[in-house]
């Protein structure tokens, strides 16, 4: 009965991360520098609130938009830290995790024969959406700007058929992010061209540098922010995302919303209301945390003589290998066998990651240390 199956799904394949990450999982001594789950718990106040809400039966349906309180919650964060205004009552969605703000996004502007710009290298969640809605992936290779994803980079791949660009920042798989100038020039770009701009700002509490900027700021109307609370408050398994849109979208977009998960969890919701609320600066002592590791990763990588571009936020090294003998794949697989250490093969992040390795610096300074030891005996031995 297989050949009854969706040829679109057919064709899609499991995330590379999380295959070699599996390939992996029950090596013995293994070190895993593989996976972008923050190392840190759910901060205690905010596991108080999600217990709270079960034993105070908050346990049925909320609004398909999530409820009330936290959506005001959601737009009162944005205000404060990037300077965006959104209506609670008709521009945002809870969603669950950012995960399913991309997918709902695209099956509500996305149509047969569209085209979606995306960075390449990146994230492997966007394309298999992508093919699923009937459109097509055009990958811009951003390995020569430094991996940012300019307005002229962007321009060198618009056609005709250009529906959405999407715009990753800070980055996985590279943690490079883009200032308020760059995103004001691709805002110029697109600006009353009949294109969206698929904003996926995750991570945009972990910058190290400056502030995070928003190009809503400067492109509302036509742009779709993603955000949620995975990596800002170490809560991956709570499963909240939010989408940030002009009502004249997310009254449609919260269709697909609806049909496909009713609403977010009522009990993680409330969870998430207590972190943006009482814990909205939590994510502060993490970076504080990650910026000490990526100091000591950046300097080991260069020690050993590796090609790497320090990240501006996220909590990823994407390196380049060595030498070009083996792909991307086969050196990871090898690191694996002779040193004991797992990354993610470059090529899980599309045809432009082949060449390099992702290194996650979401462990411990003793975890990093160590796999950082094996990895630096690996390249003198070989």
């Amino acid at each position: 009965m297989e050949h009854l199956i969706n040829k679109k799904v057919k064709q899609i394949e499991i995330s590379g991360i999380r295959k070699f990450f599996n390939m992996v999982a029950d090596t013995k001594d293994m070190i895993s520098l593989t996976i972008g789950q923050p190392d840190f718990p759910t901060p205690l106040h905010v596991k108080e609130a999600g217990k709270q809400a079960i034993d105070q039966n908050f346990t049925t349906y909320t609004h398909n938009a999530g409820d009330i309180r936290l959506r005001e919650a959601a737009c009162q964060f944005v205000n404060e830290k990037y300077r965006l205004q959104y209506d609670p009552s008709s521009e945002i969605i809870v969603t669950a995790g950012a995960s399913e703000a991309i997918d709902i996004t695209f099956r509500t502007i996305l149509t047969e024969g569209d085209e979606v710009i995306l960075p390449g290298p990146v994230y492997p969640g966007y394309e298999p959406i992508i093919h699923l809605c009937g459109a097509k992936p055009v990958i811009a290779d951003i390995r020569n700007s430094q991996f940012r994803m300019t307005a002229e980079v962007i321009k060198a791949h618009l056609s005709p058929n250009t529906r959405c660009v999407v715009i990753p920042y800070p980055s996985n798989p590279t943690g490079v992010s883009l200032t308020a100038e760059e995103l004001g020039e691709i805002a110029d770009l697109v600006k009353g061209k009949d294109i969206f701009v698929l904003a996926d700002e995750i991570y945009s509490e972990l910058i190290y540098d400056r502030l995070h900027h928003s190009i809503a700021a400067n492109l509302r109307d036509q742009t779709i922010v993603i955000n949620g609370l995975s990596k800002s408050h170490s809560m991956t398994g709570w499963r909240i995302g939010f989408l940030y849109a002009p009502a004249y979208l997310t009254k449609h977009i919260l269709k697909v919303h609806q049909y496909n998960v009713t609403c977010a969890t009522s009990i993680a919701q409330m969870a998430a209301l207590q972190a943006l609320t009482a814990g909205k600066d939590d994510a502060l002592p993490m970076k504080v945390e990650y910026a000490k590791r990526r100091e000591y990763v950046y300097h080991r990588l260069i020690q050993m003589g590796l090609e790497v571009v320090k990240p501006d936020g996220a909590f990823y090294f994407f390196v380049k290998l060595p030498n070009d003998t083996l792909s991307s794949f086969d050196f990871a697989l090898e690191l694996v066998e002779k040193a004991k250490v797992a990354v993610v093969p470059g090529s899980a992040f599309s045809a432009y990651g082949e060449g390099y390795f992702r290194l996650s610096f979401a462990y411990s300074l003793e975890t990093l240390k160590e796999g950082l030891d094996r990895i630096e005996d690996y390249l003198q031995k070989a």
